[in-house]
Order: C-alpha cells, then sequence, then structure tokens
C-alpha cells in the first residue's frame, strides 16, 4: 500500500507538470498575434492568459470526464499505465517547444494514454468510439470549422468598415485583439486543464481513492488549474515566435476575427465535451483569417510542415509511452528507470534550449533575433528548415490597402 500511495503520488506531479508544460506550449494560441501587433506587451500578455487560465479551469469539468471516465477503460488500468503515458506527452511537449513547432499537447497527452494503455492491456482497454467521436472527428473538424468561421468575420469585418481608414481604426481592433485574447485564454483553461484534471482523476481512480465516474475533487481542479496557469506566464516564447512569423501576414482586424472564432468553437466544444485541440483551432482561425483579407496569402510550406507534426503528435507520444509502459511493467526498478530517463531527456532538452534563448526581450525581433552566431543547423528560428527558406523568400506579401496601411501589422 506505501509503495502504491508512492506511486500515486509520483503519477499525480507527473502529470501537473505536464499540465505546465502544456501552459507554455499553448500560450502562442492566445497571444502570438496581440503581442506581434503591439497591443500589449509580451509580459503583460501572458500574465493575462495565466490569470485566465486559471478562472478557465473553474468554469467546467465536462472534458475532464471524457478522459477520466470515457477514453479509456478505468477497469484493469494500473497506476504505472498513467505515469508511463505523460511520460510520452511530456517529451512529446518538449521536444516540439525546443523546435518552436506549435504541436497539440493533448494529442500527445491522447497518444500518450492510448500508446501505454494498448501496451499494458491490449485493444481492450481502449474505448475506440469516444477516440473517434470526441477526438479524431473534432480534431479534423476544428481547424476547418475555426477556419471558416475566422474567413466569414474577416470578410464581414473589412466590409463594414471598407469606407473607414485602416489607421484610424487599428487602435480600436487592437483593443478587441486584448479581449478576444482573453477568451481564447478562458477558453484554453476550461479545455486544456481539465485534460490533467481527468488524468489525475483516472489515476486516483486506479489507485482506489475515487470511485469510477467521480468528478474531478476541488483539489485537483485547484492544483492543474494553478499549474496550467504557471506554466503559461513562462510564455513558451519559442512557439509564440513561429506563430508570429512564419504562418500569415495579420492586420488587427483580422487578428480579432480569428481570436475570437478559435474561443468560439473552443468554448463550445468544452461545453459539449469534445476534447479538441486549441493548437489546431486557433491556427486554423489564422489560416482562415489570413485568406479572408483581400491579396492575403498563407504560407502554405509552413502550414503543411504543421499538418505533419499534427499527424505525427498523436502516434509518436503514443510509441513513447509504449515503451515507457514496457519498462514500468517489469515492476518498481522498471519505473524508476522511466523516472530517470525522463529527467535526463528534460534536462537535455532544457540544456540545448540555452544555447540560444528566447524570451520576451527577444521574441519580435524577427528571425534571427536571438540565436547568435546563426541560426541552429537545418533550422531557422520558428522552427522553419532551411531547405525551405527559398520557398519563404518567394512569397508575395500583401498589397497596402486602398486606404492605406495600418499602423503596425503582424505575421503570424
Amino acid at each position: 500500500m506505501e509503495h502504491l500511495t508512492l506511486l500515486l503520488a509520483i503519477v499525480i506531479v507527473t502529470a501537473l507538470v505536464f499540465d505546465f508544460t502544456n501552459g507554455f506550449h499553448d500560450t502562442a494560441n492566445a497571444m502570438a498575434t496581440t503581442i506581434s501587433t503591439g497591443a500589449l506587451k509580451p509580459k503583460t500578455a501572458v500574465a493575462m492568459s495565466a490569470v485566465l487560465n486559471l478562472v478557465g479551469a473553474f468554469l467546467s469539468v465536462e472534458v475532464a470526464r471524457t478522459i477520466s471516465g470515457g477514453l479509456i477503460n478505468e477497469s484493469g488500468i494500473r497506476t504505472e499505465v498513467i505515469f508511463a503515458a505523460l511520460v510520452g506527452a511530456i517529451l512529446w511537449n518538449l521536444l516540439t517547444w525546443l523546435v518552436g513547432l506549435p504541436s497539440s499537447s493533448s494529442h500527445a497527452l491522447f497518444g500518450g494514454l492510448i500508446g501505454a494503455t494498448l501496451m499494458s492491456v491490449g485493444t481492450s482497454g481502449v474505448n475506440g468510439g469516444v477516440v473517434i467521436t470526441k477526438v479524431l472527428i473534432p480534431a479534423l473538424a476544428a481547424p476547418v470549422v475555426a477556419g471558416l468561421a475566422a474567413l466569414l468575420a474577416t470578410k464581414l469585418t473589412y466590409r463594414i468598415g471598407r469606407r473607414t481608414d485602416d489607421k484610424a481604426t487599428a487602435k480600436g481592433y487592437r483593443a478587441g485583439q486584448i479581449a478576444s485574447a482573453g477568451l481564447v485564454s478562458l477558453a484554453h483553461g476550461t479545455n486544456d486543464a481539465q485534460k490533467t484534471m481527468g488524468v489525475i482523476t483516472l489515476a486516483l481512480v486506479t489507485g482506489g481513492v475515487l470511485a469510477p465516474g467521480s468528478n474531478p475533487p476541488l483539489w485537483v481542479i485547484v492544483s492543474a488549474g494553478t499549474a496550467i496557469a504557471l506554466g503559461t506566464y513562462l510564455g513558451g516564447w519559442r512557439i509564440i515566435r513561429t506563430m508570429g512569423t512564419g504562418l500569415t501576414e495579420l492586420r488587427p482586424q483580422q487578428g480579432f476575427a480569428a481570436q475570437t472564432s478559435a474561443a468560439t468553437v473552443i468554448l463550445a466544444s468544452s461545453h459539449l465535451g469534445f476534447s479538441l485541440s486549441t493548437t489546431q483551432s486557433c491556427s486554423g482561425a489564422v489560416m482562415g483569417a489570413g485568406l479572408g483579407r483581400k491579396g492575403g496569402v498563407v504560407r502554405w510550406s509552413t502550414a503543411t510542415r504543421m499538418f505533419i507534426a499534427w499527424g505525427l503528435t498523436l502516434p509518436a507520444a503514443g510509441l513513447v509511452a509504449a515503451c515507457a509502459e514496457f519498462l514500468t511493467g517489469q515492476g518498481s526498478w522498471g519505473v524508476a528507470v522511466v523516472a530517470a530517463l525522463l529527467l535526463a531527456c528534460s534536462g537535455a532538452i532544457w540544456l540545448a534550449s540555452r544555447r540560444r534563448p528566447v524570451d520576451h526581450t527577444n521574441v519580435t525581433d524577427g528571425d534571427e533575433a536571438g540565436f547568435p552566431g546563426g541560426e541552429p543547423a537545418g533550422v531557422l528560428a520558428g522552427g522553419i528548415t532551411a531547405g525551405t527558406a527559398q520557398d519563404l523568400s518567394t512569397t508575395i506579401p500583401s498589397p497596402p490597402g486602398s486606404s492605406g496601411e495600418p499602423a503596425r501589422t503582424a505575421t503570424v
């Protein structure tokens, strides 16, 4: 019993570490456009996002119930399985953060849970119907729905304001961006913080602390909301830079439309218990807003790399989690080895990130800012490979609008 109690404590701490990485990994979803357009200073933006993430964690538990009582069959699942799943999700989050790639923390967690469960008990441990209806279908639909909504909202915004001067309205749209970015942060708390609540609740059920089907206890809600808020406050500057320089050029009107559309989709999905990816929703909205302005372009080479990464996230995290579960299944020494490997790999990734740091002081300085001595071999700032630099250099920028340029534009 003492061993089980210790293991359960390790799993809970590991889950909160994942929640922390989720926070800094996904800050860009809410704040990249707001920071790039100058609507908010970088540190102010992430502080506001952190507070609203914490508030959002208390608004609903539907997504948590989907994970703790739907995705995985609780009966027959050992606590070690959840630990292995979290290891796969954390390592994928850290690796993609290192290269500045905006991948899905949600799918990393789902992939870890599915991979570890398959290794432990086989296909009987995974509810295939829930995976399809509440994970895979939303993953495909969310970026499309958010993109179409942002495209239509952008067109409507420009039509309504076609007789106004862009410079005169830019300040108002930036204020709107602040409000919509806050809404995205709130939505992120209602969706992503709940995923960790669901995992901790599942661990408590497998450890015999809670009855199957229980809602997350209050202390679980508070700890998960706090962890994701702290992670958000750190900023995740590498991914903010990617979202702020690589995908499309956005003006304040488009930023407002993109963020509002993404927040609407995320909040609606949270209410329905659909555990979708905020990264995919926000990226789809950004692309839709980019196409919604006349003359706007989307850098499809960058978007394609994002799509490939999204497709790899679930199986890659699942493979790592399956390997971790194989080791944890060997007994206490296997758990110790997996924990040591997690710490070693995390430390190595952190040390690698210190070679070319990106923080709030240089996140908006351009592609080469913060990379002394040149870009890392094969990778440009924001995770863009050197082999595609020529593709990006040939992208034709959007022509100035007939009523003049806004005071400041952002590339997202």
